[in-house]
């Protein structure tokens, strides 16, 4: 008799085996079982990593709340930070597994959605009219709840659920069941959110969902799908917004590779992986990695305050990750994390829940993203065995859509417009410019880490540079150059302090005639004392590139501003001096600027969007940093 025999016959029998976790990772024909003791931790670092033998250590279940740890915003709804101690840890064959799960239907009543379809759709409305078209930020997923209650016994309930899932969908990260004698979560995560192996720091960013037709996988709709923009933009927009994690846990940033697709039981999704060496204790990881912009929204920081202000209630475990934590063969430590998404919470007295978000960008509809939340709540009642299910796929399909060579091409098509900056192994120094050889850089972040890419991206080029956010005071005068960075918000607001700080530290840079270089929301505010006033844009340029004329050389750029300044002729006398400046020729927006000794760019370089980003940076830098000879390729002249 093995241990899950003994567990299973217990549950049957009516008694509480204690807390336990089923887990098939993706790929594998086993499943493990955790057993051990639940405790509860207020931060993730207190969350214990022990020494001893190679395996798993502790199981985590991590709420969206404990984003406060990193100081933004959320609904507390108090949902604890829990954690399973592994006693003992097992494998058990898939074949074996399924044959001792239960089979039977999994019964519920009265379910409703926790916000009705117009109080949803007036949200999406608001958001989109009131956050992304005011500069607050370049996508936002706002989510609902589908509630119900499950007849019968919670936990056998919760097992034959695994057992379908186990069953009938394919391509999951991880198909998982926690039970912790307080709560029950039941899925089939498809994706990977950070993972820590022998020093290798991996994310994989997943947006678009391709769902197929009820005769099954077509190639010809894929293929609308993969050219279709909306989906190629959010897919490059949360590219963007990993890679700022990844410029926080791993020393040289993360490295492109993809894009793939994901193919699941009746859908599909398009995917990058991240990856690169980092020495972070994986708690830290974990910290710095809260949450996937793919559940959040990006930047970051605004976007947990965008979902604060917007949904009613807490997101419990929604949005939140599962973290398998142990030692490797080295005594290394080792992290695994999935998304809790595509996953039902279960009280002990059956109260079932199964979240859902929509990602709401500046293409988005309010119908559209009503429609999407139902969608998503089908899919995961079917999987659950719910609701209609449609037939299984089998565990190998007939054929797989990722092999056909057209589709092939166009997922590989999607890399031509992205910067190689990211999408190349990179050599240390490769990119260095001998000017700026043992030169000091300090950047100020205004609550958008797209800073950390721009700190690697100026480290690539030769700069030491340190990282401060804009509340945080202190001298500037150890530093050859000081960037004033990207950020959310109005930038025309004369009462929001960010703004008062940011503009009165770009005044005393002008008047000093210290070397300065203001990207985005710094651009906006430095155009703004060089008298000219930002102005907001008809349609917001969030996760846009263009090609665009900067001081006679045509670059493609990426944009995400709401707002821009504008000019109707290319010089500008101001009291630091004339002032070039690059327009556009339709409407005036300047996208690029520059005086004696400072810069500014409307545009992201460090963006994945910007193939012509660090040309563009050295070109500046030559100007702000003249002493020395500054030389080197650094991308299309």
């Amino acid at each position: 008799m093995t241990h899950l025999t003994e567990l299973l016959a217990a549950i049957a029998g009516g008694v509480d085996p204690g807390p336990f976790a089923l887990v098939r990772r993706e790929g594998a024909t086993h499943l493990e079982l955790f057993t051990g003791t639940v405790r509860a931790a207020d931060r993730l670092a207190d969350i214990p990593l022990p020494d001893g033998a190679a395996g798993p250590r502790t199981l985590a279940l991590v709420p969206y709340r404990q984003v406060t740890e990193r100081g933004f915003a959320c609904v507390d709804d108090g949902v604890p930070l829990e954690f399973l101690q592994i006693a003992r840890h097992e494998r058990i064959d898939l074949a074996e597994a399924l044959a001792a799960l239960p089979d039977g239907p999994v019964r519920t009543a009265d379910a409703g959605f926790d916000v009705t379809d117009d109080e949803y759709a007036a949200t999406v409305g608001r958001v989109l009219a009131e956050e992304i078209g005011r500069g607050e930020g370049a996508n936002f997923v706002i989510h609902r709840t589908l509630r119900a209650t499950v007849q019968g016994p919670p936990l056998v309930a919760a097992l034959a659920a695994l057992r379908r899932l186990l069953l009938g969908e394919r391509g999951a990260y991880w198909t998982f069941l926690v039970h912790t004698g307080t709560r029950i979560l039941v899925g089939a995560s498809p994706e990977r959110h950070v993972s820590v192996d022998d020093g290798l720091v991996m994310m994989n960013p997943i947006s678009g969902t391709f769902r197929h037709t009820a005769a099954g996988p077509d190639r010809a709709a894929l293929l609308r799908f993969l050219a279709d923009p909306k989906e190629v933009e959010e897919l490059y927009m949360v590219l963007d917004e990993e890679l700022k994690m990844m410029a926080t846990v791993a020393e040289h940033g993360g490295q492109v590779v993809g894009p793939y697709l994901k193919e699941m039981s009746h859908l599909a999704h398009t995917e990058y992986l991240l990856a690169g060496r980092g020495t972070k204790d994986v708690r830290e990881v974990l910290r710095e990695t809260m949450f996937a912009p793919t559940v959040t929204g990006s930047p970051m920081e605004n976007a947990c305050r965008v979902i604060a202000r917007h949904e009613r209630t807490g997101r419990r475990y929604y949005a939140g990750v599962l973290a398998l934590l142990g030692r490797d063969d080295a005594g290394r430590q080792t992290l695994d994390a999935p998304i809790l998404i595509r996953t039902a919470e279960i009280s002990p007295a059956g109260g079932l829940r199964v979240p859902v978000g929509a990602t709401l960008v500046r293409h988005s509809t309010a119908e559209g993203e009503v429609a999407e939340t139902h969608a998503k709540a089908a899919g995961v009642l079917a999987a659950l065995g719910l609701g209609p299910q449609a037939p299984a796929a089998g565990p190998d399909p007939v054929v797989r859509l990722a092999d056909d060579p057209q589709v092939r091409a166009a997922l590989a098509a999607r890399n031509a417009p992205l910067a190689r900056f990211w999408l190349d192994q990179r050599s240390p120094g490769a990119a260095g410019l001998p000017g700026l050889a043992g030169r000091r850089a300090l950047i100020v972040d205004g609550e958008d880490t797209f800073t950390g890419m721009l700190a690697h991206q100026l480290g690539a080029l030769g700069l030491t540079v340190t990282l401060r956010p804009w509340h945080a005071a202190g001298p500037v005068d150890a530093h050859d150059l000081v960037v004033v960075g990207p950020g959310p918000g109005d930038p025309g607001s004369t009462t929001e302090p960010k703004m008062r700080t940011m503009r009165g530290l770009l005044a005393d840079l002008l008047a000093e005639g210290r070397p300065t270089l203001a990207v985005c929301l710094g651009h906006q505010l430095l155009a703004g004392l060089l008298g000219l006033a930002p102005h907001r844009r008809d349609a917001p340029y969030q996760g846009l590139q263009r090609e665009v004329d900067i001081f006679g050389r045509a670059r493609r750029v990426g944009f995400y501003s709401t707002f821009t300044a504008r000019a109707d002729a290319d010089r500008l006398a101001t009291p630091y001096g004339p002032v070039e400046l690059a327009r556009d020729a339709v409407d005036g927006a300047v996208h690029a600027l520059r005086g004696r000794g400072f810069a500014g760019v409307q545009f992201h370089p460090e963006s994945v969007l910007s193939p012509d980003g660090l040309a563009v940076l050295a070109d500046l830098l030559s100007g702000l940093l003249p002493a020395g000879r500054l030389s080197g390729a650094v991308g299309p002249a």
